[in-house]
């Protein structure tokens, strides 16, 4: 730092900064290490010395305070102080990621490059933003410490963020909120995790913030006075057996509070629960942890009766962020519950300063972390080339901040899941391939369907079939980013793969014939087939549905097929004619309209441009009409034609009809019931199930069998792509000996 010899107030200002750093430098040990740090204060000072911040203040004080934080309050060492100090170089000012390799090494340069490939995370360019978060979270198979010192950066601008304007402040404010809160959380750093949810309610809801504020320092007095009384006969016990101990009251942070109380809807003065006692200890070499917690809490319990179902173990199963502690509730002298956290000394530092104390200790235990186990489930989710940045950041979110149960293999090993995983989930859990050819599972010895919702304590045992396989509505099963991920990936793999065989067999066709795949070709051949694109075409003929027999026939016609008018429409888009009369509620108008409205199969869609009924689920091969929403942007409805709902609406709201006709159905499978019943014999169900998934490859959903005097009835819901399907299962399970009667029931949804 080249500073005259007499300093103006900012420069001493800022050499202050510096040597707070240096002075609390805990992880300084070697020779050169301060060195480092001052080299690299110089070139951030020299580089930013024309810069300042909008709060007015030298740009160099934020890279110091960032440098500080990943210093003093995460533990980590020199090269993350070093890369804090260097993070926004690159980004602003004419350094190179080159230069700051020659200057200080490959591992420096790779995370400060790291830090400026996210610096737009949150861009106004959605899918630029998701797949820089995807680039972020990438780092955590090379280097964690990117992602530690992005936290840093984030906490100092939130800290700081007075100096912004209004809408500045609130888009900060809700982004810190909905990502790098949850983030910290899952990474273990719950003091950041803590300050980052309390500043965002702070500047999005500064009213309430205060006044939450002005509350709990109204019952500061009292509280101190009841954690005394409650204290003194625990710290009598503590004493008396030798156990070295801290105990201290502390407060729910303020973005809890107001959480419980909008969760709850109840007034601050409702919320009991306002504070916790903590008990850390300085354990005994001799004894486990774990005991020493039980011991522990075995003494409270002498003092004051428990709540037995407000226990929390985090000792024997720690959390996915590495936190360990006994949590209990008991009844406390003034007829309250208070709840208590029991800790070691370690499991404090952990729980405070989260990975880098998970690292510090990581070598006391041989055995894989909940943390690690994390971080090796986010590198599988990365690993997938086909998983969009936006479905990514979806499906992480989703999995990031969610509670956990914990699921038992049938060998007695244990699988951390968030909450409302299914069975399905958790076979994606096992191994991917499990998974893909999961068709059930026995959970606690019971046999249920993959849709099933596990409980915190199950123990499960996945049934795999090889001739089963993925299919889209397990999308809507999954609930786990992994599960989610590895679907998607086999549903475009699949998808991919007819394309490209497709293609392949009408390129060798046309072959044939002289021709080449032209856009003229192309106008005559999407109608003939009833596809809504050249992919769609190309899938078609590569699943066999599309046989091009006739393609020179259709290719000599002059004409487009009738559907041309249709086709410009785009796949049940109506005209801007046909809008305008539905929303004026013109009927002459729409009844004009006579062209069907073609439903497709969308393949590289979860969401068709239309919507299946719920109360009569039409599928493939069914008499269906269609229904405008009342919004022109909602999707079309399909119902049966003979639907009561159906019915009434062609009664009360005619203009709102569209005519509609299905294409060739082969790749989407649709759900139906099957009802049967005959004269029970032995091995007849064996006999219906083979026929169901082996001579009509049919997926079996769920099967529901009574039997009484002789008689039994059955339901099943299937898989099937269309009527004809339906129509061969029931005439196949009609030729089986003792089946009196299969049709089709009611699907209730």
């Amino acid at each position: 730092m080249r500073m005259s010899s007499i300093m103006t107030e900012e420069e001493i200002k800022i050499r202050q900064e510096l040597n707070n750093l240096l002075a609390n430098c805990a992880r300084c040990y070697k020779k050169g290490d301060k060195a480092l740090i001052r080299k690299a204060f110089r070139i951030a000072y020299d580089a930013h010395k024309e810069t300042r911040r909008k709060s007015g203040d030298p740009y160099i004080m934020h890279p110091l305070a960032v440098a500080r934080i990943v210093s003093e309050e995460m533990g980590l060492g020199v090269t993350s102080m070093v890369s804090s100090l260097l993070h926004d170089i690159v980004e602003d000012t004419d350094y190179t990621v080159e230069d700051i390799g020659n200057h200080f090494g490959p591992k420096i340069a790779s995370i400060v490059d790291g830090l400026t490939k996210i610096s737009g995370v949150f861009d106004k360019n959605s899918s630029f933003q998701a797949e820089n978060f995807r680039k972020m979270l990438l780092t955590l198979s090379d280097d964690v410490r990117v992602i530690l010192i992005k936290l840093a950066d984030r906490l100092h601008n939130m800290r700081t963020l007075d100096s912004l304007p209004l809408d500045k402040q609130l888009k900060i404010s809700a982004e810190t909120l909905y990502l790098y809160a949850p983030l910290a959380h899952r990474m273990g750093f719950y003091a950041i995790k803590t300050e980052l949810e309390d500043l965002s309610l702070k500047y999005r809801y500064p009213k309430i913030y205060q006044e939450l504020s002005n509350n709990i320092k109204l019952k500061a007095k009292s509280h101190q006075q009841f954690i005394e009384e409650f204290s003194a006969p625990i710290r009598e016990q503590l004493d008396k057996n030798n156990i070295t101990h801290e105990i201290s009251g502390r407060y729910k942070s303020i973005y809890s509070i107001w959480h419980k109380m909008q969760s709850k809807n109840v007034p601050f003065e409702e919320v009991y629960d306002l504070m916790a006692i903590r008990i850390v200890f300085d354990p005994l070499l001799d004894l486990p942890e774990k005991t020493q917690c039980w011991n522990i809490y075995s003494m409270i319990t002498d003092i004051y009766m428990p709540k037995p179902e407000r226990i929390r173990d985090w000792v024997s199963t720690p959390k996915a962020n590495g936190y360990e502690a006994l949590h209990a509730t008991v009844m406390g002298p003034k007829g309250n519950w208070v709840e208590i956290q029991i800790r070691s000394r370690r499991m404090d530092e952990i729980a405070e300063h989260g990975f880098a104390a998970h690292w510090k200790y990581k070598t006391e235990s041989s055995h894989e972390s909940e943390l690690d186990k994390w971080i090796k489930r986010i590198r599988e989710m990365l690993e997938s080339p086909n998983y969009d940045a936006l479905e990514f950041l979806d499906d992480f979110k989703l999995n990031l901040f969610a509670s956990e149960i914990f699921i038992f293999t049938p060998k007695g090993e244990i699988k951390t899941m968030p909450v409302n995983s299914t069975v399905l989930d958790f076979a994606y859990e096992i191994h991917t391939n499990i998974g893909h050819t999961a068709i059930g599972a026995k959970v606690n010895h019971k046999l249920v369907p993959l849709n099933h919702i596990l409980k915190s304590g199950d123990q499960v045992e996945i049934i795999t079939s090889d001739t089963f396989h993925p299919h889209r509505d397990w999308l809507n099963i999954a609930i786990t980013a992994k599960a989610k991920g590895a679907i998607k990936a086999l549903l475009k793999s699949d998808t991919k793969n007819r394309i490209e065989k497709g293609k392949k067999i009408l390129e060798e066709k046309l072959l044939e014939i002289k021709l080449r795949p032209s856009a003229r070709v192309m106008r005559k051949l999407l109608p003939a087939y009833e596809a809504a694109n050249k992919d769609e075409l190309y899938s078609k003929i590569g699943t066999g549905i599309i046989q091009l027999e006739n393609l020179h026939e259709i290719l000599k016609k002059n004409t487009i097929s009738k559907w041309v008018n249709y086709w410009s429409l785009q796949l049940g888009k109506t005209t801007d004619k046909t809008r305008k009369s539905s929303e004026t509620g013109n009927p002459s108008q729409k009844q004009g309209v006579k062209t069907p409205m073609l439903l497709t199969e969308n393949i590289d869609k979860t969401a068709p441009d239309y919507v299946l009924a719920k109360c009569c689920s039409p599928i493939p091969g069914d008499n269906v009409v269609g229904f405008l929403q009342e919004k022109p942007d909602e999707k079309t409805i399909i119902h049966q034609s003979k639907c009561p709902e159906a019915i009434k609406l062609l009664s009360s709201h005619s203009e709102r009809f569209v005519p509609v006709k299905w294409t060739t159905h082969r790749l989407l499978s649709f759900l139906v019931k099957i009802k049967i019943d005959g004269i029970d014999r032995f091995g007849i169900f064996h006999d219906m199930t083979t026929v169901i998934t082996e001579e009509l490859n049919a997926n079996i959903r769920g099967i529901n069998l009574t039997s009484h005097d002789g008689i039994w009835e059955a339901s099943m819901e299937l898989y099937v792509h269309d009527t004809k399907d339906v129509n061969n299962l029931i005439m196949g399970l009609s030729r089986i000996k003792g089946v009196e009667n299969v049709e089709r029931a009611e699907l209730v949804q």
